[in-house]
């Protein structure tokens, strides 16, 4: 090949390599150009997988895709592992005589008369083999195969940077997909039914409930006080329904002016209004065969009431300042703690969406009502919050239930997870203490759990440290003694004047 003839075909490649936004294009024209030029009978480019040091066919010009998306090789392993291993070159004259050719194609059937060559160069960038350049072409002479080498070798250096970016690309993509698998299924499991806390009866009614109309496309209208867990529920009815890989949107409709509730719901046309200067979907566009949660759907406009009925009603709606309909397959969680029927007599809320989003009705219980459920929850709030701030709290001390059990919850779950929370950050004994509670829970006029002079505070104390040590010696008196520094004789008469047995800690 003359020298002019090399000028050309690099400047052809080059111009490959920056032709396309697709990478693997670009190398499949590479191949084409080589092949043409160089007399090729087929081309492959190999790539290392940087995770599993694999080596796999990338582009291959003269082989069929189902061969080439099979075939796999070991750093080491025939000409094309023992080349990138060692990232030299390796030149065969003849194939057929060559007892390290592999050949895992099955593409190279001899014609009578006519024997081939093989070429493979490393494709590396600062000493680093990312992969290699094959070539098989007609047998030739020994002049002929050294300048083939020579060329493979300025393409092999050109290609090394793009290479490299499309492994790297892969790697990137490959752990998104990893990832975007982890975070989906640890929703599904955060958000399973069968993760809500409570075995009391209103709440196994609610469990039984939400199984019921996961299956379903029903609109559910989620009721109940603030702090209740509404959220956590349209959670689990998602990721439990059969809509559970598509969009889950939600949206706060008190937290959105009324101005721009529309625009966010059912998105809007350029120049729909001043300062929209482009087209924007809406949440409804965007939840499209999947679930939309509307939180708050007490404060949301009358004017936005008009077209979430029509939704619900006809499955379509417009874009504001559009004319043309957008059908919508989205099924509607909504959640409330407003007393809609009182708004709907009120005026404030409109009568026939009322009844459209009441079609299964779900009422979370304040947790004043399942009072047997505050020790469970307290528990799962501990094993939380011990293993995020790093603390060694093993348990809840008795009096300290006693207290969040007389306590009337006005915030509901989400003060107490704030209340665990914040004793687990106080806390440094092995123990969660009533000390350690808010004052908002120690300063209850009715409360049993508290004294009312010094003689009895005193007691209360003297009684829980007693007690405690019980339960980290399990029931060993002479342990227990020791562990709060005081004689077995004057322990044994403490236990009794509480009317405390060892044997119950056992």
């Amino acid at each position: 090949m003359k020298s002019f003839e090399e000028v050309s075909l690099l400047y052809e490649i080059s111009e490959a390599l920056n032709q396309h936004m697709d990478m693997n294009k670009s190398l499949f024209k590479i191949l084409s150009v080589l092949s043409e030029s160089l007399n090729l009978v087929r081309g492959i480019i190999f790539l290392i997988n940087s995770e599993t040091g694999e080596i796999r066919i990338e582009i291959a010009h003269g082989i069929s895709e189902d061969i080439t998306r099979q075939i796999k090789y070991l750093p080491g392993e025939g000409i094309i592992g023992k080349v990138i291993q060692e990232g030299e070159s390796a030149v065969v004259p003849r194939i057929s005589e060559e007892p390290l050719f592999l050949d895992k194609t099955h593409s190279r059937d001899i014609v009578e008369g006519q024997d081939y060559s093989y070429i493979c160069v490393p494709i590396k960038k600062d000493n680093r083999v990312v992969g290699a350049i094959s070539a098989d072409r007609p047998f030739e002479g020994k002049k002929s195969l050294e300048k083939g080498e020579k060329l493979l070798s300025v393409v092999a250096a050109m290609v090394a940077h793009h290479v490299i970016n499309i492994e790297t690309v892969r790697v990137e993509k490959d752990q998104l997909k990893t990832e975007n698998l982890r975070l989906k299924s640890e929703l599904e499991n955060r958000y399973s039914f069968t993760n809500i806390i409570g075995n009391s009866n209103k709440m196994r009614e609610v469990l039984q409930m939400i199984s019921q109309v996961s299956s379903s496309s029903a609109t559910v209208l989620i009721r109940g006080e603030s702090g209740t867990g509404k959220e956590l529920v349209a959670n689990a009815i998602h990721y439990n329904s059969d809509r559970n890989k598509k969009p889950f949107i939600k949206i706060n409709c008190a937290a959105i002016p009324e101005n721009l509730i529309e625009s966010e719901l059912f998105g809007h046309e350029k120049g729909a209004f001043t300062g929209a200067s482009r087209q924007k979907k809406g949440k409804f566009e965007m939840a499209d065969t999947g679930t939309i949660f509307l939180d708050e759907i007490g404060n949301m406009a009358p004017s936005a009431q008009v077209k979430l009925l029509r939704v619900l009603q006809e499955k379509e709606f417009e874009r504001l300042g559009g004319y043309n309909p957008i059908k919508s397959d989205v099924r509607i969680v909504a959640a409330t703690n407003s007393n809609l029927e009182e708004m709907v007599q009120q005026g404030r809320f409109r009568d026939d969406l009322y009844f459209r989003l009441n079609v299964f009705p779900i009422y979370i219980p304040s947790l004043r009502m399942r009072k047997t459920d505050v020790i469970l929850l307290a528990d799962h709030f501990l094993e939380k919050y011990r293993k995020e701030h790093g603390k060694a709290i093993k348990r809840i001390t008795t009096p300290a239930i006693d207290m969040m059990m007389e306590y009337h919850w006005p915030g509901n779950v989400r003060e107490l997870e704030n209340c665990i929370e914040r004793s687990v950050i106080l806390c440094n004994e092995g123990a969660i203490h009533s000390y350690h509670l808010p004052a908002t829970l120690q300063t209850g006029i009715k409360s049993k759990t508290l004294p009312r002079s010094l003689e009895d505070a005193v007691a209360h104390l003297e009684k829980e440290i007693l007690m405690d040590s019980l339960k980290n010696t399990k029931g060993n008196i002479n342990k227990a003694a020791k562990y709060i520094g005081v004689t077995v004789r004057k322990f044994s008469y403490k236990a009794a004047k509480y009317n405390i047995n060892y044997k119950d800690y056992r």
